[in-house]
């Protein structure tokens, strides 16, 4: 294996280990976009924050067994890279009309247009989420969560270079303008938003950044996974290597939430509090109740569902056909990877009842990769339901039905309760506030949203993790706040 690949060049304004220093065309671009990336993050990056020192970790290096190196850096010093995972010999396109023909290493003309689309929209999420997040630096309930923040910050920053680096190496012009445009966008802009809607709605707190990371961060998984079987082959590497970065940002968001659901528990026990639905006697304590918590799941869980289009997509088929975005673990499923004739069971609303209805295999492939991304979310609640469970509570976490809150597909149009029960447009607007954060959660959560900045403390809402990172003791100092 080359070992330039495996290793991250420096030398160069912009680390790589795609030999950068030697393709100057696109080197040149890169440098020309670079300081309308500086000045995006000191406009729309963390707030305040960009003079501390923060233990970050780099990528040196793409192999999976050692890849990143830890050490104190400022955020605007932070050295974003562009990283491909290793070339593999021989790849061939695994699914589709190209099926076993050998990957493409330049873009193929015909599908020009739908893999720049498919960049695009994939690259224009990684600073909406930078951009959702920037407040909440200042009302961290520790140094730990703190870091773990601005690492998934800078991560997301670094997944747009990644993406960047695509457009103005393979698609010239067009290429360049795309380049410019992620950058002009803004979350929740009224004139100019960001492309998805779970894009551009705020992330007002702390929970929400948790439920955020873990259930949003993990549609991008989703997506990255399809995209890693791409037959083009330049962004099948581009993606391998960022899920690799991406799993810290679903493990801070379970770990987040599995920390809040502790010490709720903790709270309640020692209180002698016996109902977990006494919804004022547990936010007397200062932690957040358990119903409240489902709340913000059944909010997150929705609108990350809705980023996985229409349930029935002819955009979807033809990119797989054309050998542009597979299945979740395309190469392990046991069949033709091309799905003439195959059917695939979507749920659909047939009469006014829900119903599974099979569909063309083809057409159905996003409601595929929602069920295995519904499947994924499973494992988090297992564990959040074992916390609960060993305090001695019967109440548990669980997912709402698929038709519940929906803004894109199948149910756009219906109510449904979390269980899946149509009701009326009255019904709706009486129930929401059972079932969604209220004004009212809102404000109990953001009054609980008080800074903590002493090494080694946690606010009062929420558990101490169980390890540091990069094995660090429980009082180190993950960010050296500037006065």
């Amino acid at each position: 294996m080359n070992a330039n690949i495996m290793n991250v060049d420096y030398s160069t304004k912009i680390p790589n280990n795609v030999n950068l220093s030697e393709d100057r065309q696109v080197l040149k671009a890169l440098e020309g976009w670079h300081p309308g990336y500086m000045d995006w993050w000191g406009d729309m990056g963390p707030e305040g924050f960009q003079q501390s020192l923060v233990y970050l970790r780099t990528a040196y290096s793409v192999d999976p067994r050692g890849w990143a190196k830890f050490d104190y850096v400022k955020m605007p010093d932070y050295r974003w890279g562009i990283l491909l995972a290793p070339q593999e010999d021989n790849r061939v396109i695994p699914f589709g009309e190209h099926y076993g023909e050998p990957a493409w290493q330049e873009v193929p003309g015909e599908h020009r247009a739908t893999l720049r689309r498919l960049i695009v929209i994939q690259g224009d999420t990684e600073p909406a989420s930078v951009e959702q997040q920037r407040h909440l630096g200042k009302t961290a309930p520790s140094l730990y969560d703190l870091r773990n923040l601005f690492q998934v910050n800078v991560e997301e920053g670094r997944h747009l270079w990644a993406m960047v680096y695509l457009l103005q190496k393979y698609f010239g012009r067009d290429g360049r303008e795309e380049a410019d445009e992620l950058l002009r966008r803004r979350s929740g802009d009224a004139d100019s938003p960001r492309m998805l809607g779970a894009f551009n709605e705020a992330t007002p707190d702390w929970l929400s950044f948790f439920m955020f990371t873990y259930f949003t961060d993990r549609d991008g998984k989703m997506q990255l996974h399809s995209l890693a079987q791409s037959g083009f082959d330049p962004l099948s590497r581009t993606c391998r290597f960022m899920l690799t970065e991406e799993a810290h940002h679903m493990f801070v968001g379970e770990t987040g939430i599995s920390r809040v659901v502790q010490r709720t528990c903790e709270a309640m026990l020692s209180a002698g509090i016996s109902d977990p639905s006494d919804i004022a006697g547990v936010r007397a304590l200062g932690v957040v109740d358990l119903p409240t918590i489902q709340k913000k799941l059944n909010l997150h869980y929705s609108l990350s569902l809705d980023l996985f289009g229409s349930e029935v997509s002819t955009n979807a088929a033809n990119a797989f056909n054309a050998g542009i975005k597979g299945r979740y673990h395309e190469t392990q499923i046991k069949d033709d990877h091309r799905l003439q004739g195959s059917t695939y069971p979507v749920l659909k609303l047939v009469d006014g009842v829900i119903r599974r209805v099979d569909e063309p295999a083809l057409t159905a492939l996003n409601m595929r990769l929602r069920d295995d991304y519904t499947q994924d979310c499973v494992k988090g609640l297992l564990r959040w339901n074992k916390i609960i469970q060993l305090a001695g509570y019967d109440i548990k976490l669980t997912l709402p039905n698929v038709a519940f809150h929906r803004q894109i597909g199948e149910f756009r149009d219906i109510h449904a309760t979390p269980d899946g029960v149509l009701i009326d447009d009255a019904a709706w607007n009486r129930r929401k506030n059972e079932w969604l954060p209220s004004p009212d959660d809102g404000h109990f959560i953001a009054s609980l949203m008080t800074p903590v900045t002493e090494a080694g403390a946690f606010a009062p809402w929420i558990s101490p993790p169980k390890v540091g990172i990069d094995n660090k003791p429980g009082d180190f100092e993950y960010v050296k706040i500037e006065t």
